[in-house]
């Protein structure tokens, strides 16, 4: 199972492991207040991509799509991951405000995609 979790949400034993997926470091929170087990900083977004998106030069849609590219190449970290949620749950921690349209979620699709496969 993956699954994707505010940081600022508290931490429940279900999360499993627990992987922070934002390039920069959470605003607000210390870092030894966050329970986490892991900052895949190599599965995040660009800071050209984030700032596309951000700046609304490109919409979510085509932030997916390259975002989704970008993932390809870093492919180890990724098979990596879904592989480990094969045995345990994995719960992608990200900063981003908007619940419905981030990274995370693009990043959780594209796991359960290599997964399966």
């Amino acid at each position: 199972m993956i699954q994707c979790k505010r940081v600022y949400d508290v931490a429940d034993k279900e999360d499993g492991y627990r992987v922070l997926v934002d390039k920069l470091w959470p605003r607000g929170i210390k870092k030894t207040s966050l329970l986490y087990d892991e900052w895949a900083k190599d599965l995040t977004p660009s800071s050209e991509l984030r700032t596309a998106l951000h700046s609304e030069i490109i919409d979510f849609t085509e932030f997916t799509r390259r975002y989704r590219i970008e993932l390809a190449n870093h492919q180890q970290a990724a098979l990596r991951l879904a592989s480990r949620s094969k045995t345990m749950p994995v719960t992608l921690l990200y900063a981003a405000k908007n619940t419905t349209q981030n990274h995370a979620l693009v990043l959780a699709d594209y796991l359960r995609t290599i997964k399966s496969e």
